[in-house]
């Protein structure tokens, strides 16, 4: 047989599907370069002399001092301290802020009452309330508790009641047609209207919640991370510091991750436009 009839029967011959092996997806992996790169520069300078330890103490001086902390249980215990208080808080605040805005959204007579004087605290910056929450309820665990709680009362507040009356009208005229009454209406078509918006409220609120923390462990306060924080800062530890203000941000990542893991299970009806 001819070569030329060779390439023809072979061209002619349905062609085996290849074994595509898996490319390594390098894509997640870039927005963690920057952060490392600046990590890098960080301790690249520490190490030439260029930043002061008493300005800001190297990478490798700050993950000696967390596992000093760590191992010596002194971080553990400060942690308990602090997430007790911003558990207390911020459960006190959702709860009055789902409430309030629950009175509010859901009656005219409500909004006019309750309305007006949440958006007039709203506006109070925590600082200036410090010193009336000490005169009020001592210098405790009261306090603190406090300011989380109004903290963290607003957001929800806020998010919840726009969600309420931002429910479709129509979806409301649809369950009236099928027979709801005002108490259906209310479980089955503006709460779950209104459930995003919440969910929102609530990561804010977390955010909040944390803020706060940062200003209520300023008042005479014995434990805590923000103890821990004044603690170090007395004694020009920089490296201790860091520590705070990371677990202050890990804590408060891993807070948020919590509430999208639910905000996806409790929202898996809501239909996805994002693509991957």
């Amino acid at each position: 047989m001819s070569e030329h009839a060779l390439g023809a029967r072979e061209s002619l011959a349905p062609s085996l599907p290849r074994a595509v092996l898996p490319r390594p997806n390098l894509a997640r992996y870039r927005r963690f370069l920057s952060p490392l790169a600046i990590v890098l520069l960080w301790q690249a300078a520490s190490m030439a002399g260029l930043i002061a330890p008493r300005t800001l103490a190297a990478p490798t001086t700050i993950l000696a001092a967390a596992w000093e902390l760590l191992v010596s249980g002194e971080l553990p215990h400060h942690l308990l301290v602090s997430l007790a208080r911003v558990a207390t808080g911020l459960a006190i605040g959702v709860t009055a802020g789902i409430v309030l805005a629950l009175i509010s959204g859901l009656s005219r007579l409500g909004e006019e009452v309750v309305d007006a004087p949440m958006q007039m605290l709203r506006t109070l910056p925590f600082l200036a309330l410090v010193p009336l929450f000490i005169l009020w309820f001592g210098i405790g665990e009261t306090p603190k508790i406090a300011l989380v709680a109004l903290g963290s009362a607003f957001p929800v507040y806020l998010t919840l009641f726009a969600g309420i009356r931002g429910v479709d009208p129509k979806l409301a005229e649809a369950g009236r047609v099928f027979g709801l009454d005002r108490r259906g209406l209310i479980r089955h078509v503006i709460l779950p209207g209104a459930l995003p918006s919440g969910l929102v409220g609530l990561r804010y609120a977390l955010g909040s919640a944390w803020l706060s923390l940062v200003i209520a462990e300023q008042i005479n306060a014995t434990a805590g991370i923000g103890f821990l924080i004044n603690d170090a800062r007395d004694f020009l530890r920089t490296d201790v510091i860091v520590v705070g203000l990371l677990v202050y941000a890990l804590l408060g990542l891993g807070a948020d991750a919590l509430i999208r893991a639910f905000e996806r299970r409790a929202l898996a009806w809501r239909p996805n436009l994002i693509k991957a």
